[in-house]
């Protein structure tokens, strides 16, 4: 069975971080693309970041650009989100997603976890 299962989500300050994981298990995810969603209540899921297998190559919203980095190590099967100066419009829930395109596209990613509540405060 495979299971995405992100963690470290929680309540944080405005202009605070968070470390955000996901560890990917029940199939090889060789040469999958890894992406980062998130979902305000009452929003669409959108796309955050996303990185390729080799991690030569990364993409965010331009929301996050410069303030989150997406990183991933393939002997761990596990992609972290680095999050930092949070602001409250942050505030969401963040989703890791795995995908054998190389794309941003929600609708193309082929597995989900469960997703990680992040609350920034202001």
């Amino acid at each position: 069975q495979v299971q995405l299962v992100e963690s470290g989500g929680g309540l944080v300050q405005a202009g605070g971080s968070l470390r955000l994981s996901c560890a990917a298990s029940g199939r090889s995810f060789t040469g999958y693309t890894m992406g980062w969603f998130r979902q305000a209540p009452g929003k669409e899921r959108e796309f955050v970041a996303r990185i390729s297998w080799s991690a030569g190559n990364t993409r965010y919203a331009d929301s996050v650009k410069g303030r989150f980095t997406i990183s991933r190590d393939n002997a761990k099967n596990t992609v972290y989100l680095q999050m930092n100066s949070l602001k409250p419009e942050d505030t969401a829930v963040y989703y890791c997603a795995a995908a054998y395109y190389r794309t941003t596209m929600t609708d193309r990613y082929d597995y989900w976890g469960q997703g990680t509540q992040v609350t920034v405060s202001s």
